[in-house]
């Protein structure tokens, strides 16, 4: 059974590292927003991506979960709108929508995360931490799973969504009948 497992979360929190691991063992589909948006500053078209990145994503996931395949979404997803919209794929797909926040509760540490990897990057696009620290973030209205990477290492998390994967295949196997 496939389904449609969309990461949002912060930048420096851990979330595309997680994915992409996540994505790999399973197998699935990555999406990543950073990939798309990327794409279309370089293709000259636009200046800014806006919200084509995530329209774009949409689709491409729609797709990819209409071929039967599992998708793995991956953006700052902060927004009511982008997460609802999420949900209205997966709906329309008739697949289980699984939702995953990642944070770091330890402030100082997510803030050297943040500015360790914009200096490695050497890419001035790559935000500062008061860039992370001003960006809206809608507060979630229903249940998803909440990952801590200050508390558990990659690995760790990974493990723990393996798990929460299989224990959600299972009881959509037990509605199903």
């Amino acid at each position: 059974m496939h389904m449609f497992i969309v990461f949002a979360g912060l930048p420096g929190v851990g979330k595309s590292t997680i994915a992409h691991k996540l994505a790999g063992i399973l197998p699935a589909f990555y999406l990543r927003i950073d990939t798309i948006e990327n794409a279309i500053l370089a293709s000259g078209v636009l200046s800014k991506p806006g919200t084509a990145g995530y329209l774009t994503a949409y689709r491409v996931a729609a797709d990819n979960l209409a071929l039967g395949h599992t998708v793995v979404a991956d953006s700052v997803n902060p927004l009511k709108v982008t997460r609802d919209a999420y949900k209205s794929v997966a709906f329309s797909a008739n697949v289980p929508l699984i939702e995953v926040e990642i944070i770091c509760s330890d402030v100082a540490e997510h803030k050297r995360r943040v500015e360790s990897r914009r200096e490695k990057s050497q890419d001035a696009s790559q935000p500062t931490w008061n860039d992370v620290q001003s960006r809206k973030y809608d507060p979630w209205d229903r249940p998803h799973l909440v990952i801590d990477t200050a508390l558990i290492s990659t690995e760790e998390a990974v493990g723990l969504l393996v798990d929460q994967l299989r224990k959600a295949k299972i009881q959509s196997k037990r509605e199903m009948r």
